[in-house]
């Protein structure tokens, strides 16, 4: 049996959630392993459960409310050991400076584009492989 990837998926919105899920379906790119959503709607959830699972990365929407994505990317870069990397989802591209603030690893903007959400997710699982490896 093959590993699976996990990505955490933050948004208080449900729609966002599955528009995650459905961009990047349940492997992102050949030469990425198989993928397992967990789905978040709240900070506290989000912190539960990158103690409770082994999570490769973590998507987080920086239109949540009321702990905003990007707000939320710099406190697990701060507080988390070995925090895994971050792609950040953007209400605007002009958002992208406050990206760089909050330390994302990657960013897009809403609406998604399977194509561009799925390249950024699986070059974030490529690099999470090469340092785990």
């Amino acid at each position: 049996m093959q590993p699976t990837a996990t990505v955490l998926v933050y948004s208080d919105n449900a729609d966002t959630r599955e528009q995650v899920r459905l961009a990047a379906g349940r492997r992102p790119a050949p030469d990425v392993p198989p993928v397992e959503y967990v789905e978040c709607a709240t900070l506290p959830g989000v912190l539960a459960a990158l103690e409770a699972h082994h999570v490769d990365v973590c998507v987080l929407d920086g239109e949540t409310a009321p702990a905003g994505g990007m707000g939320v990317c710099r406190q697990l870069k701060d507080e988390v050991f070995r925090c895994p990397p971050v792609l950040l989802l953007m209400g605007r591209p002009q958002d992208a400076w406050l990206a760089t603030w909050s330390r994302a690893d990657a960013a897009v903007t809403h609406p998604l584009d399977p194509a561009a959400f799925a390249e950024a997710l699986a070059g974030l699982l490529r690099s999470r492989k090469a340092v785990d490896a």
